[in-house]
């Protein structure tokens, strides 16, 4: 998929021309060039593989339907006919079923729920009964559709009722709908844009990955160098201190989906750390926090140190202050953090950080729930570095140890995010489908591992992929991908290691590596240059004549190879 422009195609039983018009002319990232399929022909399309729409080399594609047109049997409940709910879901499981048939056909589909206008009461106080409200069948069909959908990994369900809902009364228009078959309202198809350009940044790896917060006024009310922590504002039955706590739980609910926080605060340390560590009424803990710098150092420098300690780009950054100098101060030295403006009211704070759009991903790991975690691990594994002499003391103390293995069902899903997600110790910033993944490791001349590294501080989790191309007698590294947590414990060239030995194994000749660059991979580039592998002289390709030994480094021990 081409990170900066996404080909996407627009499938729906309705009018999409001004759906497409502002999606194929927003401005955010990444640029979405727009078809429009006839309105009208949905079924066709699905049921047939060679239609015209598919031979576009499409990356995405929305499938829009209302529910009364793709489900004929709940156009007959609208008419009070009372077909079965049996019947109702049966024909929600062909419709998936055809979606399901055609999702190999691009890279990411999206499907808007179905819904119907406000003003449409169905049967009023009888609408959420079993079996004959409309509204309470509505909602089983859509959860059938969900279930149905769940094993394709590259479809997502959108919600639409809460589109309408931001739109409020210019939501629908019936007028639209008679002079142009328009099925909503402008503002619809706003949010709409909004929520599927979000989508497709966090697919492509741009979501987000820290938030970095002040504290005064931010996390708590009051200046804690004034008060003393016994006096900020925060919890208890006063409105502002629930504000203020509720915005701490909230950010405590996105650290249990993968976000890390951080701190960074013009403040005495000793006292900054008082408050959150003694105040009853701190939702967070300092373990909660991957890093913070609390000193009075300009804030656009300690945040740049931040993300460097933390091993995270500038981009993955999103900073929360409640000084608007502050905020200028960051937005215009840092522009790739995002820096939102920030309501003067406490009690808007959390439904302001609700609304940020840019924390989406495809899906949620298990590395995504223990990042925190591993985070403070890597504190300590820091901490251990500054007291010994020497970085190979500092390996030999940490006790790595990798292990490796084939793509399989378990580790799928997280291998897939990592491919994707991966931005700066990525060789080719290739990116694929869990389907496209599973096709391209199975074929013959293809070979896919991955690694996960754990050390005497914790597991670390699956952090490296590598993935192997053998023709004409030679040996390509096609991916060379490992998480920035990991990167300079020599886990890189154990992988050139594993590379090595198997070319090698198959009597080849010589195993080589093609850059391709990005704004953001540059750190491949410098391990390339530095790994000891022959720098080709086109400046982009590096190879490793096989007649030569590449030692496994000795600080490594690995565990487990599965073949």
């Amino acid at each position: 998929m081409d990170e900066t422009k996404i080909r996407c195609v627009l499938i729906s039983d309705f009018n999409l021309d001004i759906f497409s018009g502002y999606l194929g002319n927003d401005e955010g990232i990444p640029v979405v060039d727009t078809t429009v399929a006839p309105y009208g022909q949905v079924i066709p399309l699905l049921m047939q593989s060679d239609a015209e729409y598919w031979k576009g080399c499409f990356d995405s594609t929305v499938i829009w339907t209302r529910p009364d047109a793709a489900i004929k049997s709940f156009n007959d409940l609208l008419a009070c006919k009372n077909p079965s709910i049996k019947e109702i879901l049966e024909e929600v499981d062909q419709f998936a079923s055809l979606i399901s048939n055609s999702c190999d056909k691009v890279q990411t589909v999206f499907i808007p729920i179905w819904t119907l206008p406000p003003y449409f009461r169905g049967l009023g106080m009888l609408d959420m009964k079993k079996d004959i409200g409309i509204a309470n069948t509505l909602m089983q069909m859509n959860l059938r559709l969900a279930e149905k959908l769940d094993h394709c990994s590259n479809v997502f369900l959108l919600d639409v009722q809460r589109w309408i809902t931001a739109a409020g009364k210019y939501a629908h228009n019936p007028r639209l709908w008679y002079r142009g078959k328009i099925a909503f309202g402008n503002d619809v198809y706003k949010e709409a844009v909004k929520d599927i350009k979000s989508a497709l940044r966090g697919i492509q790896g741009h979501s987000k990955k820290i938030i970095i917060l002040d504290l005064d006024n931010t996390l708590w009310g009051g200046v804690v160098g004034d008060l003393g922590w016994e006096n900020i504002v925060l919890g208890g039955h006063d409105p502002i201190g629930e504000a203020y706590a509720d915005f701490q739980l909230t950010l405590k609910s996105l650290t249990n989906r993968g976000v890390l926080l951080g701190i960074v605060s013009k403040n005495e340390e000793a006292i900054a750390l008082e408050a959150i560590n003694n105040h009853p009424e701190m939702v967070l803990k300092l373990k909660d926090f991957a890093g913070w710098k609390i000193n009075w150092q300009d804030k656009a420098q300690n945040i740049v140190d931040l993300v460097s300690d933390l091993n995270l780009g500038l981009q993955s950054a999103v900073f929360i202050d409640d000084n608007p100098v502050e905020q200028a101060r960051v937005r215009d030295t840092l522009s790739e953090v995002l820096v939102p403006e920030w309501p003067d009211d406490s009690m808007l704070y959390v439904s302001r950080l609700l609304g940020l759009r840019c924390f989406d991903t495809p899906s949620i790991s298990k590395e995504d729930i223990e990042r925190t975690r591993m985070y403070a691990n890597e504190q300590h594994r820091n901490e251990l570095k500054k007291s010994l002499s020497s970085l190979d003391d500092w390996l030999m103390s940490l006790e790595i140890k990798i292990k490796i293995e084939e793509l399989n069902e378990v580790n799928l899903q997280r291998t897939a995010q990592l491919l994707n997600k991966t931005n700066q110790m990525n060789l080719t910033t290739r990116r694929m489908t869990e389907k496209e993944l599973v096709d391209w490791a199975k074929a013959d001349d293809h070979k896919f591992w991955i690694f996960r590294v754990s050390d005497k501080f914790g597991d670390s989790g699956l952090t490296g992929i590598i993935s192997l191309e053998v023709k004409d007698n030679e040996c390509r590294i096609v991916d060379f991908i490992l998480s920035c947590r990991v990167i300079g414990r020599k886990v890189e060239e154990t992988m050139l290691v594993m590379s090595i030995q198997y070319a090698r194994s198959l009597g080849l000749k010589n195993i080589k590596a093609e850059y391709i660059p990005t704004p953001k991979n540059k750190p491949c580039l410098d391990f390339c240059k530095k790994s000891g592998f022959q720098l080709n002289e086109n400046g982009s390709s590096f190879t490793w004549d096989l007649t030569k030994e590449y030692d496994l480094p000795h600080q490594i021990e690995v565990i487990q190879r599965e073949n």
